[in-house]
């Protein structure tokens, strides 16, 4: 067995990859569930899209919860998260109004930041000299999520209606439970010395964290429209609501290939050489999807995830390749930034489909995806 092989710690990075696949199913009900709200409640897209906001604000405490991670014990709290996102999520349905929705969102928000400012920094401690690869095992486990999450929630509104799908939380409580036992000692601290301030660790990071600020900006016009918009812009089209549950299956199924090739490949041939092949083919794939035959629809869906996915493993090893003793704090600067950039994005893409039209605004966003391939030579020369 190789060095770095054996520096790998497979069950334990697959044991946090699971508890990260049982959190990110109820996670991503919001999508597939988006279109029923927005015909219960009557919502522009733009209201639509700021749901999305809502979900997404409590990143901006990521980087505070990351320096306290450093240096306080916080592992109860990764084992508790798939239960409070669950019960969360799988109470939308039942919301009255918009203020208790988003209440909703925001406690679920709030669970998922935590959650994932503690996974990455423990994956990079039990990964070795292979970052990379235990990155895309932990991202393969938020991709599978989102693989069975959207069809997992049309299945429960379908056989138990709108407001009456909230029992299926009882497996996130339990998973929970069973996390409890088997994560017992699994410590969640990153470093065992006490971690910079946040301007220090952005000033020690800011030559990698500038150019993949706007790295991340630009492919989430084409990630989170996706995530976001696309059970939406399916049943825009005619098509049913299972439909945009399928499309959405088969876009992050794909995805988990993606996920997994694309870290484990930029150990091998370097992070901006997966950026460079990602980005564009993605933004490609985008605009086939939207003006191509509907026979069309799932291959395409196939390759799109491919490349839209194997993004994020890269990105993660960079900040991680970069962070020295400070993967928290780094991490939780990471996914702020990952957040706000797909919060924004996605309500400017519901404007853009108010004014427009859904198409119109994939269509924009697949073009600005395109803009953050000259930033990739920005990154140093070590993510090469």
């Amino acid at each position: 067995m190789r060095r770095k092989d054996a520096d790998f710690q497979t069950d334990k990075v697959l044991l946090i990859s699971g508890s990260h696949f049982i959190h990110d199913i109820y996670s991503s009900f919001l999508s597939p569930l988006l279109p029923l709200l927005i015909s219960k409640f009557g919502f522009s897209m733009l209201m639509a899209g700021s749901l999305t906001v809502i979900f997404r604000l409590p990143a901006l405490f990521n980087p505070a919860i990351g320096i306290i991670s450093d240096r306080i014990e916080l592992g109860i709290l990764a084992v508790v998260a798939p239960a409070i996102t669950a019960i969360a999520m799988s109470l939308m349905g039942m919301a009255p109004n918009y203020s208790i929705l988003c209440i909703l969102l925001l406690t679920a928000g709030l669970s998922a930041a935590v959650f994932h400012v503690l996974g990455p920094p423990m994956i990079a401690r039990l990964s070795g000299t292979s970052l990379g690869r235990g990155m895309s095992f932990w991202m393969t486990g938020g991709e599978m999520a989102r693989t069975i999450g959207p069809l997992f929630a049309v299945w429960a509104i379908t056989n138990l209606s709108l407001e009456g799908s909230y029992p299926v939380m009882i497996i996130g409580i339990l998973a929970s439970l069973f996390l409890m036992i088997r994560l017992k000692g699994l410590s969640s601290k990153s470093t065992h010395q006490p971690s910079q301030g946040l301007h220090k660790v952005w000033h020690s990071m800011r030559r990698v964290m500038i150019p993949l600020t706007g790295i991340i900006i630009s492919r989430s016009f084409v990630s989170s429209t996706l995530t976001a918009f696309l059970p939406t812009y399916i049943v825009s089209s005619g098509k049913s609501l299972w439909m945009g549950g399928i499309s959405m299956a088969v876009l992050e199924l794909s995805g988990v290939v993606g996920t997994l090739l694309g870290g484990t490949l930029s150990d091998r041939i370097g992070r901006r050489a997966v950026l460079f092949a990602a980005m564009p083919l993605a933004s490609c794939l985008m605009l086939s999807v939207l003006y191509t035959p509907d026979w069309m629809l799932f291959p395409l869906l196939l390759l799109l995830g491919l490349a839209v996915f194997a993004f994020e493993p890269v990105t993660m090893a960079v900040v991680h390749d970069h962070c020295g003793k400070n993967r928290g704090a780094a991490n939780g600067l990471y996914v702020m930034i990952t957040s706000m950039s797909t919060a924004a994005v996605v309500v400017f893409v519901g404007w853009l489909s108010d004014l427009f039209g859904i198409s119109t605004a994939f269509t924009i966003s697949a073009l600005l995806g395109l803009a953050g391939i000259p930033i990739i030579l920005l990154l140093p020369k070590s993510a090469s």
